[in-house]
């Protein structure tokens, strides 16, 4: 059977806090992403992308096999840089298998992906607010985008044919793996899927996607699971940030919380609730950043996506240690504040002090 589709990768990078993207959108080289979509089925104006990214070319370059990718620069409101390469495909099912499994694992794919994020990031930089270090947090996906499975001239495949038919093949591309899974783990990966229209499929992975659509059909599912795969990236930050954070303020309370040490706490607590409502405000703006307010059928196909790439899990690490946050300010606040207390009630039975013993001397001050 004849298949013609495209392999992407995506790389993401977070390079900074934040991307001000209308300065790069009055570069003369950027574009601007679609605001809205083009779904495949009617949608209210305000199913959408709120903050859509700017969108660059980044040219065209050779693997060392001779095949040519195409690459497309994404720079999102907060602070991820993500690198699309786009290779496409005509063959038949063993060599799609064969071909996913060694571009999943070609580090020279990666390799000049990086290489372009530090050309996008160097270009990019007077856009960036308060950029990192170039040891970047990374994530890497794959998308393999079928879009024909069939003769043209016989009718398109439905999804559950194709399941049916070549069930083994998908769960090995959505792996990729080179040797056949076994049957429990084929099963697990198919029911990872989701379809709106009967010849139209995704299966979802942790590392890679098959997207069974056209072209146009097939665009914003792959934003959906770039967008996914952007909030896991900056979920993972925000744990790393606030893992830094509190073991400082462990190590501090382990110096003691004698009478001065309450003094040094506070400023620590003013530096944990700083950084506790940054992640609390830019976790809000992420959230924001997409609406599914009357499109069911993306949100479910959303939930289905983050929750198989795992940002559901890294998002409640995230909320438990801010609360952890919350919980260890109030403390050491409370502890400030008993320490102010009694330095003011010394203070003032000081003074009193040195009025009675002005009065037993006979003396006024």
């Amino acid at each position: 059977m004849a298949l013609r589709g495209s392999f992407r990768a995506l790389f993401l990078y977070d390079v900074a806090d934040e991307l001000r993207l209308a300065d790069l959108r009055s570069g003369a080289e950027a574009g601007v992403g679609e605001r809205v979509p083009r779904f495949k089925h009617p949608a209210p104006e305000y199913v959408r992308f709120a903050r859509p990214p700017v969108v660059d070319p980044g040219g065209r370059f050779e693997l060392e096999t001779g095949e040519a990718l195409e690459a497309w620069i994404k720079y999102y409101e907060y602070g991820v840089v993500s690198i699309e390469l786009e290779l496409p495909f005509e063959c038949d099912w063993a060599a799609l298998v064969e071909r996913s499994s060694r571009w999943i694992a070609d580090p020279g794919i990666e390799k000049r992906a990086y290489e372009l994020a530090k050309r996008a990031v160097k270009r990019a930089a007077g856009a960036l607010v308060r950029p990192y270090k170039e040891a970047w947090i990374t994530e890497d996906y794959y998308v393999v985008q079928l879009q024909d499975v069939a003769a043209p001239c016989e009718p398109r495949v439905t999804a559950a044919e194709l399941v049916a038919a070549h069930g083994r093949e998908i769960a090995q591309i959505v792996r990729g793996e080179l040797v056949p899974l076994s049957d429990g783990e084929q099963q697990e990966i198919l029911q990872s899927s989701i379809s709106y229209y009967p010849a139209d499929l995704l299966v979802v992975g942790w590392t890679a996607a098959l997207v069974y659509d056209t072209a146009e059909g097939a665009a914003p599912t792959i934003q959906l699971l770039e967008y996914a795969n952007t909030q896991l990236l900056e979920f993972r930050h925000y744990d790393n940030q606030l893992t830094r954070v509190l073991d400082g303020v462990y190590r501090s309370m382990d110096k003691g919380t004698g009478f001065f040490s309450r003094w040094r706490l506070a400023r620590q607590a003013e530096r944990l609730n700083t950084i506790r409502l940054d992640v609390i405000e830019l976790t809000e703006r992420m959230d924001n950043a997409i609406k599914f307010l009357s499109d069911m059928f993306y949100a479910r196909m959303y939930r289905l996506v983050a929750a198989k790439v795992g940002g559901p899990d890294y998002r409640n690490l995230v909320e438990q240690k801010l609360k952890t946050a919350g919980e260890l300010y109030q403390f050491m606040m409370d502890q400030f504040h008993q320490a102010r207390g009694f330095a003011l009630e010394l203070v003032v039975v000081i003074i009193l002090l040195i009025d009675l013993f002005f009065l037993f001397c006979g003396k006024s001050p």
